[in-house]
């Protein structure tokens, strides 16, 4: 758990959204982690996570990944241990891109998208995309390591109209 006097330890992002109606193409969102080392922490990510995988270390591990949003609870769920993270990283930026196989989807015509943000019990962060309902992909956090070494949390809700490609790319080029 964090207090005022700790950072982070272990912090866990969930995705939902309902099926696609009978008949449509289904609906796959994706949660994207990418991890900046502290030397360049606006530059290129030192790696991804995303599409059932996990960091090289195994400090961020994509626990879910649903292709059709089917399911109760929580379709996609990513847990990030910040307090294993090593001190080469300065930083972390997580989004959520929408597969674009069937033609450009928006979150605003995807029934029921929500992500939440947890430490333990804790919510750090709940949102609906209802802000970004134009955008094909969106930041959702971004967590920075301080002067003291300890992880803090930034709730970073930002859209953007691109390939999911493209996004895991530019996702934390810039500052929130």
């Amino acid at each position: 758990m964090s207090s005022l006097n700790k950072g982070l330890g272990k912090v866990e992002v969930t995705l939902r959204w309902d099926p696609s109606p009978s008949g449509a193409p289904d609906n796959d969102l994706d949660i994207i982690a990418a991890t900046y080392p502290a030397d360049g922490p606006y530059g290129e990510p030192a790696y991804l996570v995303h599409f059932d995988s996990r960091s090289p270390d195994g400090t961020i591990t994509l626990n879910r990944d649903s292709r059709t949003g089917q399911g109760f609870g929580s379709d996609e769920v990513m847990t990030l241990e910040f307090d294993r993270l090593a001190l080469t990283y300065a930083r972390v930026v997580v989004g959520v891109a929408i597969q674009q196989r069937e033609g450009r989807r928006t979150f605003g015509e995807i029934a029921n998208t929500g992500v939440r943000i947890l430490e333990g019990h804790q919510e750090l962060a709940r949102d609906d995309f209802a802000k970004v309902s134009g955008a094909t992909a969106a930041t959702v956090a971004e967590f920075v390591r301080d002067a003291s070494g300890e992880w803090r949390f930034r709730p970073a809700v930002r859209g953007f109209d691109v390939d999911p490609d493209s996004f895991a790319a530019t996702m934390g080029s810039n500052s929130f």
